[in-house]
């Protein structure tokens, strides 16, 4: 096993795709005045970016000022958590950015099992917050850099198999409304408000505490299987549904180039209980081997050789970390910045896809031809299911669903995101017609036509923004595109 470890690192570093000459950070600060979101594709100039307090009462206080401020001067609002949408959704052009990140309280009620936390929390934050108190995140991201705020405003989901997006686990939110008035939302109280704000992209209010259910920690041991892709939703239904021990799951998706290769295999990764005492639950620390970890995956850009060793790596280090435990904590503590793109002209951009099981054979069909034909450069695709939505309006989720995220890398002009932009349309039309749809934090590709097509309800949801907030003083540039009558 080491052996073969050592040779993927060796082949990683020597054998061709001199991965540290091109994984060079080149990136710079933005010039006051400006904003920007992960995909740093969206520099755009605006009028203020205002930090809230992180003192609740001074917060409130300051908040309303600000909103008064902006009617009175005609600016609109957008708000910003960890900023890792990509469609300008925390930036609204000419506008007011408002930083949620300070405002980062929490207190958990253990007896309930309900974190009450500010929106501006990442969960890089909350994890080791709730580690110490033997406790974890019910449903987030596979990544820890986010905030909460930004979480379920974009109704996030992850490695949390058999269930809804985290919407299912906000059990009431405080929102600041466009006239500065504070509302609780939940399930019974302002149920409509709840269901809008919850996957509502800011466009209804300041989201300023929530309470979230979460669930114990545990152990883990991990059992790593690799599947011809076509066969890849039958082991799942097989091996997943049903079985009450199995904690966490997610999927990959070989992106070798090659008509026998590229997303005809896939490793299956599912996380069963190991129950155990609690002094026995990994303590919560570094995975480790994140450099070398970001060089092999770094390796893939424009490299089909790069794209093999990574896929090897994976196959590898799966026999690896079938020895080995986990926390539930372990597995979510990890943040983006070990594999995201650092050089100045290149950048990375998110694609995800629902799709329902049975059309899964032919989404995956459609997506190995349209991909090469326009030369996309796909680093990743990971597998999660997610069940249907039962508590927001703009649901992406209107039955149980696979999601297929896919990772690509492309320069930084505009050349390179008119490309994308095509390709990305084509997928989204693949996704429609198999009776899926697409996530809408990521690139604002899609056009209007397809945006309706794939979310019946979008024009229902921008009606009621108008009704919540009738002066439009929350916007962003996913609103600019899509919702604006």
């Amino acid at each position: 096993m080491v052996g073969k470890l050592l040779l993927v690192c060796l082949a990683t570093l020597f054998g061709g795709p001199f991965t540290w000459l091109q994984d060079k950070p080149g990136t710079k600060a933005l010039p006051k005045g400006y904003a920007d979101d992960a995909s740093r594709l969206n520099r755009t100039g605006v009028a203020e970016v205002w930090s809230i307090p992180a003192e609740p009462a001074a917060a409130e206080i300051q908040l309303r000022d600000l909103l008064r401020r902006a009617r009175t001067q005609g600016l609109r609002v957008a708000i910003a958590g960890a900023r890792h949408t990509m469609g300008g959704h925390t930036i609204c052009p000419d506008g007011i950015v408002v930083d949620m990140l300070p405002f980062n309280h929490m207190e958990l009620d253990s007896g309930k099992r309900v974190l009450h936390v500010g929106a501006g929390a990442r969960w890089s934050e909350i994890i080791p917050y709730l580690d110490s108190r033997g406790c974890s995140v019910a449903i987030m991201q596979s990544n820890n850099n986010f905030s909460v705020g930004g979480s379920i405003s974009v109704n996030c989901h992850g490695w949390q198999h058999n269930c809804p997006p985290i919407a299912s686990t906000v059990e009431s939110l405080r929102l600041m409304k466009a006239d500065g008035s504070i509302v609780r939302c939940s399930r019974e109280d302002n149920a409509e408000l709840f269901s809008l704000v919850l996957g509502g992209y800011g466009l209804f209010g300041i989201i300023l505490d929530v309470d979230l259910r979460v669930v114990p920690n545990e152990r883990y041991r991990a059992e790593v299987e690799t599947l011809p892709s076509e066969k890849y939703v039958s082991r799942f239904s097989d091996k997943v549904n049903g079985a009450a021990d199995i904690g966490m799951v997610y999927g990959r998706l070989c992106v070798v180039p090659g008509e026998k290769t590229f997303l005809r295999e896939a490793i299956l990764t599912t996380f069963r209980q190991a129950p155990c005492k609690n002094e026995d639950i990994p303590r919560l620390k570094s995975p480790g081997f994140s450099m070398l970890r970001r060089e092999v995956f770094r390796a893939q850009i424009g490299s089909k050789a790069g794209k093999e060793i990574r896929w090897n790596a994976e196959k590898v280090l799966g026999e690896r970390v079938g020895r080995k435990y986990f926390s539930r904590n372990q597995l979510l503590d990890e943040g983006a910045e070990t594999y995201e793109e650092h050089n100045a002209d290149r950048t990375d951009v998110l694609h995800e896809y629902f799709i329902p099981p049975q059309r899964v054979g032919t989404f995956l069909k459609r997506a190995r031809a349209i991909i090469p034909r326009h030369h996309g450069d796909l680093l990743n695709v990971t597998i999660r299911n997610v069940l249907l939505d039962k508590d927001t309006m703009l649901r992406y989720s209107n039955q149980d669903m696979f999601a297929f995220v896919m990772l690509f890398n492309q320069p930084r002009t505009a050349e390179a995101d008119e490309r994308m932009e095509t390709m990305t349309q084509e997928l989204i039309d693949a996704a429609i017609e198999c009776g899926g749809r697409y996530y809408l934090p990521y690139r604002l590709h899609a056009t209007k036509a397809q945006l309706f097509k794939a979310y019946p309800q979008a024009a229902a949801f921008f009606q009621r923004k108008r009704h919540y907030d009738p002066e439009e003083i929350f916007q962003n540039q996913f609103y600019v595109k899509y919702g604006r009558p």
